[in-house]
């Protein structure tokens, strides 16, 4: 019996610590809704739209994400201690539906939008019941060997362990508020959750993100790490970047502390802080910091862009089926690596838009303005060096950018 046990407990702390099976409740991860420029340079958050945020109000008190499936609690439950929380979406009828529950922290921070603060939330969808609304919002997760603090979302646009003693419930002075969530849909079970490709880079197969296995040795100041990110070559791959927080967030281990990974696939990680490419968003017309993740406890914190952190790089553009967004995704640019041109692959009907290349440090250095419709768009690259540039595609409907590779 004692070595049952004791078998039982190392499948568990397997399946905690090598991350090798997950209930798959996301059916994607949604951007940060990040719109503003911070920098000249190719790379942040807002020159990546990727899975952009959208959502539908259903009319019930409900709202449903369109980009992960979820569906949410439209205004949210009103502070309440951590206990009365679970208990509180347990017992929950909303819109005539049962089945609702606290969020796990990748779905609470989900519906996180960057591009605003105090709430860092779509206020046209989301809601609390008074003004002002919450400081926090709980997450399902308990810290890792402490149960007296619990992961949540908070209204500046951050994820933590906070203590639940802190809400106005339990004496505290903040107010933690619950917003339920339901799966619409039975989720299905990942049986890897990563898959070490053997190539220096390691696959997420949950969010469908590709990761680089070993980070940078050097510490970079923020613009630094955009460049760096912006540069890398892995294998037969150069569409690398400088991930943001939400996509950094989403390989966090709440299960894990010193460092919060998954192990053995990240393992080269250590205790550190490492930049995101989503500038935070103070109260100030010029931001000087950014969104870093720290794999000490695993929470998202910022620093100042001109101190230096580690750098862990992410490819792929993961998306649903391709009626489920805009004309912009069916904007592609080939060859890629490129030589002497490179030709853009257009929607059709595009009566106009603009182009416009910039180098690695956002020097533009072609621009034109095209107004007939056409469908292929020829670069030529004659007298370009080799190296990175950055490609963007605009009209009143689209914002299309993308790396190209030029390689003579």
């Amino acid at each position: 019996m004692i070595n049952k046990l004791l078998f039982g407990l190392l499948l568990l702390n397997s399946a905690l610590f090598f991350g090798q099976s997950v209930s798959k409740t996301i059916q994607l991860l949604p951007d940060t809704g990040q719109t503003t420029s911070y920098t000249t340079l190719f790379g942040e958050d807002h020159d990546y739209s990727i899975n952009t945020p959208s959502y539908t109000n259903n009319g019930n008190g409900t709202i449903t994400d369109n980009v992960t499936g979820l569906m949410w609690q439209q205004v949210d439950g009103g502070e309440m201690t951590f206990e009365n929380a679970i208990t509180y979406c347990n017992n929950l009828t909303l819109g005539g539906l049962s089945g609702w529950r606290l969020p796990t922290p990748i779905e609470a921070f989900s519906i996180m939008n960057l591009q605003n603060s105090n709430p860092a939330l779509n206020t046209t969808y989301f809601s609390s019941p008074a003004t002002p609304g919450a400081d926090y919002w709980w997450t399902s997760t308990t810290q890792f060997g402490d149960a007296t603090k619990v992961w949540c979302t908070n209204a500046g646009g951050g994820i933590g362990n906070k203590p639940k003693a802190e809400t106005l419930s339990a004496g505290g002075t903040f107010k933690f508020h619950t917003r339920a969530v339901r799966t619409i849909t039975t989720p299905t079970t990942i049986a890897n959750h990563f898959t070490d490709n053997g190539d220096g880079t390691i696959t997420d197969n949950l969010t469908q993100l590709v990761w680089q296995k070993i980070p940078n040795a050097n510490v970079l100041n923020w613009e630094q790490a955009i460049i760096y990110a912006e540069g890398l070559t892995i294998g037969a791959n150069s569409d690398w970047r400088l991930p943001n927080i939400k996509e950094l967030q989403s390989i966090n281990n709440e299960l894990a502390t010193n460092p919060s990974v998954f192990t053995p696939y990240f393992s080269n990680l250590g205790v550190h802080n490492y930049w995101s490419s989503t500038t935070l968003k103070p109260n100030t017309a010029n931001p000087s910091s950014a969104w870093c993740w720290s794999t000490q406890l695993g929470i998202t914190t910022y620093d100042l862009k001109s101190n230096t952190n580690y750098v862990l790089c992410v490819r792929g553009n993961p998306t649903l089926s391709s009626s489920t967004f805009s004309d912009e995704n069916s904007i592609v640019v080939y060859p890629n690596p490129a030589t002497n041109f490179a030709l853009i692959s257009l929607p059709k009907n595009i009566e106009s838009f603009k182009i416009e290349i910039t180098d690695l440090l956002g020097k533009i250095i072609f621009s034109e303005e095209v107004k007939a419709i056409i469908n292929e768009y020829k670069i030529d690259l004659e007298g370009y060096k080799d190296g990175v540039y950055f490609v963007k595609v605009t009209n009143e409907k689209i914002i299309k950018s993308f790396k190209i590779i030029v390689k003579k």
